[in-house]
């Protein structure tokens, strides 16, 4: 299970794994919205990601806090990319530029992506307001379940070389 801000690198992290380790990758963007970013229903919603948790041998990547608690007790394996809003508030605009009006190969189809002041907020707040709750299910979970908090970009590629 891959968590952190929004432009952390949970989906580049993901595949990469995957690649390493053959296991499938599920990217909960691409499951919870429709074209044109309609986001699942709550309820239809917790019932996805309940079943696709339910697998044997998964990488998930994604926060959705809503649905955490699912994923965290059917994972082994919790990484928690806690990297500098800063890092995560610029990686979000590069891929503003990067895919321009396209859709991210980790996103739903027909969710183009685009410039949004409110979600650039919502990454620059992150570490006051969401990261807290993760801070405190990690200490929760991190007594039964393998927790890996990764820092920063060298980090990331330490990790991913010795996997």
């Amino acid at each position: 299970m891959i968590i952190g801000s929004s432009g952390a690198g949970k989906s580049t992290l993901a595949v990469k794994l995957a690649a390493k380790t053959g296991l499938p990758v599920i990217h909960l963007d691409q499951l919870h919205f429709s074209p044109d970013w309609i986001a699942m229903p709550k309820e239809q919603w917790q019932e996805k990601v309940a079943h696709v948790s339910a697998g044997d041998s998964w990488i998930i990547d994604g926060n959705y806090s809503g649905t955490m608690e699912t994923r965290l007790e059917k994972c082994d394996t919790v990484i928690f990319l806690d990297l500098p809003r800063i890092t995560c508030v610029y990686r979000v605009l590069k891929r503003v530029i990067i895919y321009g009006k396209q859709t991210r190969p980790d996103m739903a189809d027909g969710c183009n992506e685009r410039f949004d002041w409110k979600f650039i907020k919502w990454v620059w707040h992150y570490p006051n307001r969401s990261k807290p709750k993760v801070e405190y299910l990690l200490k929760l979970y991190g007594k039964i379940k393998k927790v890996v908090r990764l820092k920063s970009q060298q980090e990331i590629e330490q990790f991913l070389l010795k996997q």
